[in-house]
């Protein structure tokens, strides 16, 4: 009997063995431990369905929208100072249909891109120049620098005077206040086109100027590109300063002229109509760059 309730405890106190893990069709265990670096939306650089991208970017460019339309019906701001949406709305059409919208926008598109070009057709060659060629960066590149952080609109009553206040001086205001951001962002452009591709182009007998042409610039192509659509962006936020010159025409003019009247609702509208077409503007960029470069666009 002792030997009974002995073998009894002995059994109850026995250790109880591990759980095995379940077994698969094919007799080898089942891992049961989740995967440390499983990759999801939230993961670096991740990726996610193109349906659910749309509708957050969809969500994350209304919602300054939904916050302004939610501020000018509260009535914690008067109607002069936060004019609703549906208000800026009616001036928008107002403005279509009696004020020249159109004409605006023709000229200010005008000052822009002339101002731009006139700045990409100069930075292009010099950016290749100082990114390319020591000595030339050397020469150049601290005067780049130190010009790159006078504002434009200092430079207003020289143009004034050497330009005049005709179309010129406006575009010639777009112009410097692009013009030395562009050259050294060029320039880093091709700086950071790798050395064991040039070096590899020079053992196989390549001369300077098919290194530049043939390695450096096929190389340095899509970030340039990029880096003229990030002008062009930098271009339009000069648009109001360019249209203090003298001008009685274009976006930045009716802005200006609306703000002595105490206009907001004009003033909300010519904004929105100048961040549309600065909108639009990038997305011609981005489909270019996704046109030209393929190659540049697919994943692993």
């Amino acid at each position: 009997m002792l030997r009974l309730l002995a073998s009894g405890f002995l059994i109850f106190e026995a250790p109880m063995k591990p759980e095995q893990p379940p077994l698969a069709a094919d007799d080898s265990p089942v891992s049961t431990h989740r995967p440390r670096n499983r990759r999801t939306a939230w993961s670096v650089r991740g990726d996610m369905p193109r349906g659910a991208k749309l509708a957050l970017s969809a969500l994350g460019f209304l919602l300054p929208f939904i916050a302004w339309f939610a501020l000018s019906h509260s009535g914690l701001m008067e109607p002069v100072f936060m004019p609703t949406p549906a208000k800026v709305l009616g001036r928008v059409l107002e403005w279509w249909s009696e004020e020249e919208l159109v004409g605006d926008i023709l000229i200010s598109v005008q000052r822009i891109y002339s101002g731009f070009l006139l700045s990409a057709v100069i930075a292009l060659p010099l950016g290749v120049l100082i990114g390319t060629y020591a000595p030339a960066r050397a020469l150049l590149e601290p005067l780049t620098d130190f010009s790159r952080y006078l504002p434009a609109v200092a430079f207003i009553p020289l143009i004034m005077l050497w330009v005049g206040i005709d179309e010129s001086a406006k575009v010639t205001v777009i112009f410097v206040g692009t013009f030395f951001q562009m050259v050294l962002l060029l320039a880093e452009d091709v700086a950071r086109v790798p050395n064991a591709a040039i070096e590899a182009a020079r053992t196989m007998g390549a001369t300077n100027g098919e290194v530049v042409r043939l390695v450096i610039l096929r190389a340095a192509r899509p970030a340039m590109l990029d880096t003229l659509r990030t002008c062009m962006g930098l271009a339009w936020t000069y648009l109001v300063v360019a249209e203090l010159v003298a001008a009685n025409t274009g976006l930045g003019f009716s802005i200006l002229k609306a703000q002595r009247f105490l206009h907001t609702d004009k003033i909300f509208a010519g904004i929105l109509m100048i961040g549309l077409i600065g909108l639009l503007t990038d997305q011609a960029f981005r489909w270019l760059h996704r046109s030209a470069f393929r190659w540049h666009h697919l994943r692993a």
